[in-house]
């Protein structure tokens, strides 16, 4: 017999299906939907990259739920030259992409800390991130941005320290484009004896510095996450690794092993490729850029709101007033879709995300539609 008492969790909505009725006025245009919603990457990775994909032969063996050997040398290289840092392949696992990652890593956490139950993140944020610590049976507790647009730390309360199990930054940050002070996360979440979780699958599409990585900072007692999905155009082929802390990076090892968490061979071998290649990366940020600056463009003279280019990431994040109705008005008049800021937290519910990731033809049709 059910006891009708005992209430489970229910899912919410997942964000981007509150967009279907935009979705449909968008896609009544001539040529179609130019979907700007999500960061679905459109351009074509290397061929080298796909050659690895078809031709690696591992796709009959299981693969090593850390990455293979080949993998986790090619992430220490690729560190190496954009961070000029020297990490052991010791302090490298692999992740199926990192929004697995992401959102499993706070439920092992808690195993390994189980006098802890709070995770700390971005006000303004991935969704994920609290998704995570709400699928763990965890306190998700936001912290706001100060000022600078870095994160508050002085802000958390004694409370929320004494409980936090982990902090999840993320820089560039998506959506906001902003960049954290990650020398000053490192050293606080070192001060509290909380690891701090660096969320960097954005970096080499840092527009204001060079690209940044909290591991310049020291490896212990913090975590840098990567993806390739955004670096190489392959977030179908889910490649993504963690670095850093020995004691954690041997702890999650040991714990995904079990989990059976594996990255397909054949997208190990693709990510050996796409890592050793540094120049398909200058290539696609020219081409983001150029998107950016065109759509900030385009979307100023048609709204009249100021757009400004982001110090990293490739989303226009602005204040719109009613991000609904902007959201709205631009899938009517220019077949556009894209998203409402309070899919990232309260804090941005005056703000809209734009993704320019589609091709250019397809940004300058939302352009010719709007009159621009």
């Amino acid at each position: 017999m059910i006891d009708r008492d005992l209430v489970g969790f229910e899912p919410p909505p997942y964000p981007y299906d509150r967009l279907d009725a935009y979705q449909k006025l968008a896609a009544a245009h001539e040529g179609g939907i130019v979907d700007l919603s999500i960061g679905t990457p459109c351009d074509p990775p290397p061929p080298a990259v796909l050659e690895a994909l078809g031709g690696s032969n591992t796709e009959r063996g299981y693969p090593a739920s850390i990455g293979s050997e080949a993998l986790r040398r090619s992430i220490a290289r690729w560190m190496g030259r954009r961070f000029e840092i020297d990490v052991p392949i010791s302090r490298i696992a692999a992740c199926i992409g990192t929004k697995e990652f992401v959102a499993t890593t706070p439920q092992y956490m808690k195993l390994r800390r189980p006098n802890r139950d709070t995770v700390l993140y971005p006000a303004v944020a991935y969704p994920t991130y609290e998704m995570g610590a709400i699928l763990a049976g965890l306190r998700a507790v936001a912290v706001p941005m100060n000022a600078e647009g870095h994160m508050d730390f002085a802000s958390i309360t004694q409370d929320d320290i004494d409980r936090a199990l982990m902090v999840w930054v993320n820089s560039p940050s998506n959506p906001t484009g902003g960049l954290d002070d990650l020398k000053y996360a490192a050293n606080w979440g070192r001060t509290h004896n909380i690891p701090v979780f660096s969320d960097e699958c954005y970096t080499e599409f840092t527009w204001s510095t060079s690209s940044q990585s909290i591991l310049q900072h020291g490896l212990d007692g913090v975590i840098a996450v990567h993806s390739l999905s955004k670096r190489s155009n392959l977030a179908g082929v889910r490649v993504g690794f963690y670095a850093g802390d020995a004691e954690i990076v041997e702890y999650l090892k040991e714990v995904r092993k079990h989990a059976g968490f594996m990255v397909p061979g054949p997208a190990q071998a693709a990510g050996v490729a796409a890592l050793d290649d540094d120049e398909h990366v200058r290539v696609q940020r020219d081409r983001y850029m150029s998107r950016l600056q065109f759509m900030a463009t385009t979307l100023t003279k048609w709204s009249g709101i100021d757009i400004a280019i982001p110090d990293g990431g490739f989303y226009l994040w602005f204040n719109a007033g009613d991000a609904w109705e902007f959201t709205e008005k631009l899938a009517r008049e220019g077949g556009a879709l894209v998203s409402p800021g309070d899919f990232y937290g309260a804090g941005g519910s005056h703000n809209v995300r734009v993704a320019v990731v589609q091709p250019d033809a397809k940004l300058q049709l939302v352009a010719k539609r709007l009159g621009v």
